[in-house]
């Protein structure tokens, strides 16, 4: 939905009290690209998933009884939480998974013929295929 014009002014002055304000921080959040920070969070997950692998290998190189065990299970879970953190941080960088929150409006969405939720659940899905192929035969 576009601004009507009164709004339009209201930002232009919002905006240049801000730069007149701060230049600096205002500057820095017009250039700031939100998909710059999620990349340097995937190398941050990247990096932490190396670190542990070579734990988990630590681990099954030392022998020292439960400390071995101590070692390998920490590494393993820290690539398990390197691996969700660097998985998230691709969907939000390549914008996958927003559909459900912005109600999946795109220029392929179709338009709901009833009122129910964009997302029904397996149950009323093959509730309604059951239903379709009864009432089609």
């Amino acid at each position: 939905m576009p601004l009507s014009e009164h709004e339009q002014r209201m930002l232009e002055q919002i905006e240049s009290a801000l730069y007149a304000e701060d230049p600096k921080f205002a500057h820095a959040v017009r250039s700031t690209n939100p998909q710059v920070h999620y990349k340097r969070r995937i190398v941050k997950a990247a990096f932490g998933f190396v670190v542990g692998v070579c734990a988990l290998m630590a681990g099954l190189v030392i022998n020292a009884g439960t400390v071995t065990i101590a070692v390998s299970v920490t590494g393993f879970l820290l690539m398990v939480v390197c691996c969700v953190w660097a998985l998230t941080s691709w969907k939000r960088m390549a914008g996958i998974g927003n559909e459900a929150a912005s109600g999946g409006g795109g220029p392929q969405a179709k338009p709901a013929k009833s009122a129910k939720p964009a997302k029904a659940g397996f149950m009323e899905r093959m509730e309604e295929r059951w239903r379709r192929r009864s009432e089609g035969d």
